[in-house]
């Protein structure tokens, strides 16, 4: 494949390192300032900014946003933060040059770049590739389309596969990498005959243009090595045509929950309820906490922060889409559940007397949420811009989280649930700080979100399956659980109307809603460690420790908001 014209070829950049662990990415910054650009190898090249900050190494994605190939322009955009450049070298050169903070979470700065030693041997295209795999292709006679990617109806394969049946090893630094069709080359191609065969004059590198791809869903499949992914990326990812290469099968396992073809509607019949159903996942090891924890532990909360900033919100906001999505019952719903529950989706079972368990379940994610979210900002002992930046993070998920963007409704409104919690909405200096600073975000806060979450709690508000991937469910849950609607009797009812008709609605749509939330997490790739942090189970466990996590839930929440009451009176004591 020819290298990509992305700008600058940032491999011969002394600062960049190729493939590198996170490990020895931080053996290497020894002071405050040093960086470096490397390629994660959890997420196959990938280029991630690791630099020393306060005695911390911090680490930051970076973005590989696609465009549409069009002459005169690049291929991709690269994105820190919210801003995007042409380059990579674009990026670091702005960053550096003018002392600006990789993120205004950390205030990190990189000033001095450490230098690589000796030459990386993987080219230009492996390092930058979304998926990172290696392509080779057998010579043809074939015309390079301009308005189309060559080669694209080839499977390809990940660099660990073994080779297929009868084909030959070859090392690599003799194969001219040209297309994207993984199949390794018998015998070698004599570089001679290959500079021959390629007109440097008119680019062709083919006689005929490649078929248009197919417009059907790519398969991502799972890393070969087993290691679990570290980041994960909110842009258009290079498609990979459905369906094994020749002489393999698919096995099942390699395809995520999330991607598994529902059962077809005319395959299933009506079933009578058999009994409650939960999707609540059940206790497994924890890899960020023990079998025993203590609550709010120093360590694990400080763990989380860092996992938390070396994500980008959007990123963040697909993770909470995925955990929502298996919470609510849209996704990952195995035939035993819907056999015992009598309907295909969890959206449905919110309207129907054998819901109850799963209504509790999801009003108690929607508060647990909001505690931990809250938390985020009181738990900030330190400077005034700490607290800030920490509610500018939860701002800017917000927006990630709303319709037209990831559309996770239940997401957004535990995030809002969060921001106007009484020990958070009191803490004058900190949002007087926030609109000085980043005044974007407090406009977005103000002007747009919260209209949008006082309609969606009214059961008005936009919730078309398309723009929205989970519904808002909190208000029918509530009202289908006996709790009161607040207000005068006339607006009351006018909203008890508006609620139930949204969630019959809700019912009628779930096919829908389960479309738009596939289609928005096919090909995501998610941290493990950050997809247990939004589970219900780990943030119970989080908050009151492995021992109260099994009280009553009032009791829990009574002890919890007093906890938040004492913190944000310490950051901003009553006049």
């Amino acid at each position: 494949m020819q290298v990509p014209q992305d700008g600058e070829d940032f491999v011969g950049q002394p600062w960049y390192h190729g493939p590198l662990s996170r490990q020895k990415a931080e053996d290497l910054l020894q002071q405050d300032g040093d960086f470096l650009v490397r390629a994660s190898k959890s997420r196959g090249g990938h280029p991630v900014i690791s630099c020393r900050w306060r005695g911390s190494a911090l680490h930051f994605e970076v973005l590989r946003v696609a465009l549409r190939p069009r002459p005169g322009r690049p291929t991709a955009l690269f994105q820190l933060e919210d801003e995007r450049f042409p380059s990579l070298p674009a990026l670091v050169r702005s960053y550096v040059i003018g002392q600006r903070p990789l993120s205004q979470a950390t205030g990190a700065v990189a000033s001095r770049p450490v230098p690589r030693q000796g030459l990386i041997r993987r080219s230009f295209s492996e390092d930058t590739l979304p998926d990172g795999l290696a392509r080779t292709e057998p010579l043809r006679d074939r015309k390079r389309s301009d308005s189309q990617p060559a080669g694209l109806e080839h499977m390809w394969r990940l660099p660990e596969d073994p080779p297929g049946p009868g084909a030959s090893t070859v090392p690599a630094s003799g194969l001219p990498r040209t297309g994207s069709d993984p199949v390794i080359l018998k015998t070698p191609v004599p570089l001679g005959s290959v500079a021959d065969s390629l007109r440097a004059s008119d680019g062709q590198l083919h006689a005929k243009a490649p078929t248009k791809p197919p417009r059907t869903p790519s398969l991502l499949l799972s890393d070969a090595t087993g290691r679990p992914p570290t980041y994960c990326e909110l842009v258009p990812r290079v498609l990979r045509v459905q369906g094994p290469p020749p002489g393999h099968s698919c096995p099942e396992s390699e395809v995520p929950w999330w991607e598994a073809e529902e059962e077809k509607e005319e395959d299933r019949c009506f079933a009578r309820p058999q009994a409650e159903v939960s999707f609540c996942l059940p206790d497994t090891p924890s890899c960020l906490l023990g079998s025993q924890n203590r609550p709010l532990e120093p360590q694990v909360l400080h763990t989380l922060r860092g996992l938390f900033l070396e994500h980008h919100p959007g990123s963040t906001a697909l993770h909470l889409l995925l955990v929502d999505c298996q919470a609510t019952g849209v996704l990952g719903v195995t035939k035993a559940q819907r056999g015992a529950m009598g309907v295909a989706s969890g959206l449905e079972l919110l309207t129907l007397p054998h819901g109850h368990r799963l209504r509790l379940e999801l009003l108690e994610r929607l508060e647990t949420l909001a505690l931990a979210g809250a938390l985020a900002v009181l738990g900030c002992a330190g400077p005034l811009e700490e607290r800030a930046a920490a509610l500018r993070g939860l701002v800017e998920l917000a927006v990630a989280l709303r319709p037209g963007a990831v559309g996770d409704l239940p997401g957004l409104a535990a995030v809002m649930g969060a921001l106007l919690m009484p020990q958070v909405s009191r803490l004058e200096r900190t949002w007087r700080h926030l609109r000085r600073s980043h005044t974007e975000a407090a406009l977005a806060f103000e002007q747009e979100l919260k209209p949008l979450m006082r309609s969606l709690n009214e059961g008005a508000g936009e919730c078309e399956p398309g723009e929205v991937a989970l519904p808002h469910v909190a208000p029918a849950a509530r009202l289908l659980e006996g709790e009161e609607l607040p207000g005068p009797l006339d607006e009351s009812c006018e909203r008890l109307l508006s609620t139930l008709h949204r969630a019959r609605q809700t019912a009628q749509d779930a096919p829908r809603f389960r479309e738009a939330a596939a289609r928005r997490l096919r090909g995501f790739r998610p941290n493990p460690e950050l997809t247990e942090a939004l589970t219900t189970g780990f943030l119970r466990r989080l908050l009151w420790g492995s021992r109260g996590a099994g009280a009553p839930w009032a009791t829990r929440l009574e002890k919890f908001q007093r906890v938040l009451s004492v913190l944000s009176q310490r950051l901003e004591p009553d006049p």
